[in-house]
């Protein structure tokens, strides 16, 4: 079976955040880590180059297939911020439909600049996913 390709890094997520080119994205992904660390009581890693991940949990489906993953992460890219983990919830949908500007890929959050979004229906969204992982996966 194939190796989970994101892991954990030692690489300073911080830093990684302090280097993102774009004022912008860097000023949302600074917000976006106090907002995680804050709902997670979790400090931030470097999940893969590119994902800044919050906490762990150890997952295992049917099909043999396990690893570690975020608690919550987000990525800042070019085209929107991804967050993961944040959604897949009981009541999700009805948070979502009152988050504001966003999309929604598989199983992933996008959002283009935080300010399009109700700062206080995401930190739900976060609580009740961060909940919901602990609860299955952590006990």
């Amino acid at each position: 079976m194939a190796e989970n390709k994101t892991k954990q890094t030692t690489v300073s997520a911080s830093q990684y955040i302090a280097e993102i080119g774009d004022e912008a994205k860097r000023a949302d992904a600074k917000s976006l880590a106090k907002l995680v660390q804050e709902v997670t009581g979790e400090k931030p890693a470097m999940w893969g180059p590119s994902i800044v991940g919050f906490g762990s949990y150890h997952y295992k489906y049917d099909s043999g297939r396990e690893g570690d993953m975020p608690l919550i992460g987000f990525s800042p890219r070019k085209p929107a911020t991804v967050l993961y983990g944040a959604t897949g919830f009981t009541g999700a949908d009805a948070l979502l439909a009152k988050l504001g500007k966003h999309s929604m890929g598989k199983g992933c959050l996008y959002i283009k600049n935080l300010a399009d979004i109700d700062a206080a229906v995401l930190k739900t969204l976060l609580v009740k996913a961060v909940a919901e992982k602990r609860a299955k996966y952590c006990n």
